[in-house]
């Protein structure tokens, strides 16, 4: 596994989301041709019929055809240019079927035997974080495993948000979920939008897209106005998460650690949401808790 600071998808996509429009082209069906699916991600990437026919050491003209449908493609043209658009895996099942082709990647729940290996990395990583927060999120940011301090933070939110699958995105931004606690929930707000306009730039999930949607209408208040708590230099660094407790206000920066080189449709789309203390009374108040 793999980790990088502020979140994988922010610095592994962020090219794409530089030259991506603000919102996800509409995504081709399943009874949609292949050339439609190769034409969507073709735009979605920003990409001409000669920029991607140069990274795929094809010629344009065939290129065209198989857009158009006058060509039909091999098995293996349909992984070169996946590859070249960076499609992901599930997406490449997709064009896969859409060409004629049995689907690649698997997708096999974490309970899988054959995942065992990849749940216990990830166990391991979130049992050995403690006394810290660490959670696993899905594709959509629904929550899959979580140490023993996550529902400690989580507690006093609306019983609804915290009913399976709960979504840590919009738990964390809803009005009776974390928000009301979040000290600089204007700056940690605009930190998780942007974040997630790049996922989507990079993916083109509709699902996300209305998730973002969603969570950009949620009402600020008050705390739209208030400057950022303790900030100091780290903001300037990194954006911290601050959040309110009866012990005070502890503050947080992350790391987002995925799957270096997977081959699973499940494992591609996990990452796991680390938390460290960003100043020595979180890091003394979490001993304290976990300890109680």
């Amino acid at each position: 596994m793999t980790s990088q600071v502020m979140g994988a998808w922010h610095l592994r996509h962020q090219n794409h989301a530089m030259h991506s429009p603000s919102h996800a082209l509409r995504q081709p069906g399943a009874r949609d041709p292949f050339g439609l699916h190769l034409r969507h991600w073709r735009q979605h990437r920003r990409m001409s019929q000669l920029d991607l026919a140069n990274e795929a050491e094809i010629s344009t003209r065939h290129l065209s055809y198989v857009e158009t449908g006058r060509a039909t493609p091999s098995r293996e043209m349909v992984l070169r240019l996946a590859e070249r658009l960076e499609v992901p895996l599930r997406e490449r099942n997709a064009l896969l079927v859409a060409a004629g082709f049995a689907p690649m990647y698997r997708q096999r729940g974490l309970d899988d035997p054959a995942l065992a290996a990849a749940r216990r990395a990830v166990d391991l990583v979130l049992k050995g974080h403690e006394p810290y927060p660490a959670l696993a999120v899905d594709r959509h940011w629904h929550l899959v495993a979580a140490n023993a301090i996550v529902p400690l933070l989580m507690a006093g939110a609306a019983p609804e948000l915290l009913q399976p699958p709960v979504n840590v995105l919009r738990l964390s931004l809803h009005p009776q979920g974390l928000a009301s606690r979040i000290a600089n929930l204007a700056q940690w707000r605009a930190h998780l939008l942007e974040r997630l306009q790049q996922q989507i730039a990079a993916t083109g999930d509709a699902v996300l897209q209305a998730l973002h949607d969603e969570l950009a209408a949620y009402p600020v208040g008050d705390a739209g106005h208030v400057a950022t708590a303790g900030g100091g230099e780290l903001s300037s660094v990194v954006v911290p998460f601050q959040l309110r407790t009866e012990a005070g206000i502890l503050s947080f920066i992350s790391t987002t650690t995925i799957f270096g080189t997977p081959v699973d449709v499940t494992l591609q789309e996990l990452a796991v949401e680390s938390f460290f203390p960003a100043d020595a009374a979180t890091a003394q108040a979490l001993a304290r808790l976990a300890a109680g």
